[in-house]
């Protein structure tokens, strides 16, 4: 912007004479800013259809101001759809890698005959679930032990534990009749 748009453009802002705007822009260096406070400070500025604003502490906001600043904080609490549906996939995630970390190993007379992560049971139980659960079972009743590695909580070893104990305990009563 040259010098003679910026003249014209505080004349329309200030409501000051063409001279009156060139003499305080020459005295702000030509700055807009600094012309239109040189301009206030000197009582040449009409302050009918001019806002102003402060900082100063005493002043109170305006009631327009803090109903904006309600709604606006109102719109920031709001749950939207994209915050649910990325909540729902951080937990889809958080799952699968917990299914990737932790293994189902089956153990016979000692020896590892299979490890495999959780994620890949649970696939091929929702694939084929009647028969993962045969496998399951007719493996108990083969001298199979199953374990989970990786989970803190070992009740679900312990639950695999009873179940082998309890194959073992229908084996050996079959066998006694």
């Amino acid at each position: 912007m040259d010098n003679f748009e910026k003249v014209e453009k505080l004349r329309e802002k200030t409501g000051v004479s063409y001279e009156e705007a060139k003499n305080a822009l020459e005295a702000s260096n030509y700055d807009l800013l600094d012309a239109m406070i040189y301009l206030e400070q000197l009582g040449k500025v009409s302050s009918s259809g001019m806002a102003s604003y402060t900082t100063s502490s005493d002043s109170k906001p305006s009631e327009e101001f803090a109903l904006a600043q309600k709604t606006y904080e109102q719109d920031c609490n709001k749950t939207t759809f994209g915050d649910v549906v990325s909540k729902i996939l951080r937990w889809c995630g958080k799952v699968i890698k917990k299914g990737c970390d932790t293994s189902f190993q089956v153990v016979k007379e000692g020896k590892e005959i299979m490890t495999i992560p959780v994620i890949v049971l649970v696939l091929v139980g929702l694939i084929a679930l009647p028969l993962t659960l045969v496998l399951l079972i007719v493996g108990l009743f083969c001298n199979c032990k199953y374990y989970f590695i990786g989970f803190k909580d070992n009740t679900l070893n312990d639950i695999c534990d009873k179940a082998s104990e309890t194959c073992n305990n229908i084996k050996n009563d079959l066998k006694d009749k």
